[in-house]
């Protein structure tokens, strides 16, 4: 992918091309795509080595397992067994603590782009999705990205109800996590169904409007040392960007005419919804925006 030749939008530009990048003097290299699908498909190896071979590094699936010994487990997991059994596992309790702690140091949303197996599959779909409308089969249709927090609560509330982890039944997530895992189960026909929905309804519907894990980790965001800066002065406001990125919303300043700070020249990215997949980055010919490392600052 030559984004500095070719407007690199979902639709321009093939997603194997995606994976590698050429550089303003010519040179090719791994695109952050590529490195966040090799993350991906680095974890689930190790979940799938512990599982056929006995390797335990990583052990279990993605919404609770253990890394050489230390629990780790999903915070939307851990609130539904603490719903569903109105106790407080000491485990889960350690594991759930040592991910938010990550997450809220580190990423975020971050799980999204980097460690669910699920975001993979829905940027194939999402392909799909944008060559449909490019000979209009199907229409662009947008939703309120609130919904997520309405499905949280009602998913939890349905667990504190039933005295049963509801959501797992329909968790997507989950359950292509343990298809790889673990072989073929019926319930992987509900991951084919969400991703119908996507290719021909709604693009990227489960992570924009629908997935309690994506939404709980949204809620640790604001403190991230890591985030997306935009450079004010590099963007010509041609809106690739946008194009690419799983939530557009969090990008609205790159919108010509959008209200910003005249003061200011560097602005991070403060949405909680950016998922750090750096897409805006790979696609950005003007080079407007970049990771920025907020470590530096304390040294």
């Amino acid at each position: 992918m030559d984004k500095y030749n070719v407007r690199a939008t979902v639709r321009n530009v093939s997603f194997l091309s995606t994976l590698i990048t050429t550089t303003k003097d010519g040179k090719k290299r791994p695109s952050i795509r590529f490195w966040r699908i090799f993350t991906i498909v680095l974890v689930h190896l190790l979940f799938v080595l512990s599982y056929r071979v006995d390797v335990q590094i990583l052990e279990g699936d993605i919404s609770v397992s253990r890394i050489l010994g230390f629990h780790l487990a999903d915070a939307f997991m851990s609130l539904q067994v603490f719903l569903a059994t109105h106790e407080i596992h000491v485990n889960l309790l350690i594991g759930s603590l040592s991910i938010l702690a990550f997450y809220i140091i580190f990423g975020g949303r971050g799980f999204c782009s980097w460690v669910c197996p699920y975001s993979l599959i829905s940027e194939i779909a999402e392909k799909i999705h944008e060559n449909l409308r490019a000979k209009k089969i199907v229409k662009p249709r947008v939703f309120d990205t609130k919904w997520r927090y309405a499905f949280t609560i009602l998913f939890l509330a349905l667990s504190f109800a039933s005295s049963s982890l509801v959501f797992e039944i329909f968790n997507v997530v989950g359950i292509f996590s343990r298809f790889i895992i673990y072989g073929y189960f019926h319930a992987i026909w509900l991951v084919v169904a969400m991703l119908v929905v996507e290719i021909f309804f709604s693009r990227r519907a489960w992570c924009r409007y629908v997935c309690p894990v994506g939404a709980t980790y949204s809620l640790l965001a604001k403190p991230n040392a890591i985030k997306v800066s935009w450079d004010k002065e590099r963007c010509d406001h041609c809106l690739v960007c946008t194009d690419v990125c799983l939530v557009p919303h969090v990008l609205f300043m790159t919108k010509k005419g959008a209200k910003t700070d005249d003061s200011k020249k560097l602005f991070r990215i403060a949405g909680a919804d950016c998922t750090l997949c750096g897409r805006c980055i790979d696609v950005c010919h003007q080079d407007a925006l970049k990771f920025d490392n907020g470590f530096k600052k304390l040294i």
